[in-house]
């Protein structure tokens, strides 16, 4: 199954942001539980070769790729995804030549249909709370269904299936889910979440 697919199918893109490494695997482990099967770790590259290390069946994304050389750093770590708060011709080249999945982040249509016209089979569109949430989304895939939208940053939990009715292809989901949370209510708050996009 291609990563593309995969993600659509599983709807929720789990994100976290953690600089201690052991922090991040364990938020990781947790998501896993609970049944996130896509992660994008945005954190060392020590906690993404852990995981990939310790479960076959889970997708790594390394977010926060600017450069090439992190980029780099990231497939040697093991992700499957590189993952960019931006979206630069760098990046596209390099996700070109090592075969690599790449979802760079936008934040205007006009963004969003450059990544598009590059062949990004995926776009973030960052930060969406603070561009108008769920109408945002609405408005930009109105004109232009034949946009991959995921959203992503400050995603409220109930607006998920919300998103993903006005055409949304997954939703990214990070402090929501972990924010001063212990682990064993990470996992049955994302059992609930994963359940609820079933």
């Amino acid at each position: 199954m291609k990563i593309i697919d995969k993600i659509v199918e599983e709807k929720i893109y789990g994100i976290i942001r953690e600089d201690d490494e052991k922090r991040a695997f364990e938020l990781a482990c947790a998501y896993i539980e609970g049944g996130i099967k896509v992660i994008e770790l945005n954190s060392s590259y020590g906690a993404t070769k852990k995981i990939v290390d310790k479960f076959d069946d889970v997708i790594i994304s390394q977010g926060g790729i600017i450069t090439t050389s992190q980029a780099h750093q990231a497939l040697e770590a093991g992700a499957k995804i590189i993952s960019s708060p931006i979206f630069q011709t760098n990046l596209v080249r390099f996700a070109t030549c090592y075969k690599t999945f790449l979802i760079p982040s936008t934040t205007t249509p006009n963004e969003a249909y450059n990544a598009w016209r590059a062949r990004m089979p995926l776009i973030k569109i960052y930060p969406v709370a603070e561009m108008g949430g769920v109408d945002y989304i609405k408005d930009m895939v109105k004109p232009m269904p034949f946009l991959n939208l995921m959203p992503c940053g400050y995603v409220k939990l109930e607006d998920i299936n919300e998103y993903l009715k006005v055409g949304a292809k997954a939703v990214g989901v990070g402090r929501e889910l972990y924010d001063k949370n212990s682990y064993k209510e990470i996992v049955s708050t994302v059992k609930e979440v994963v359940k609820m996009v079933k």
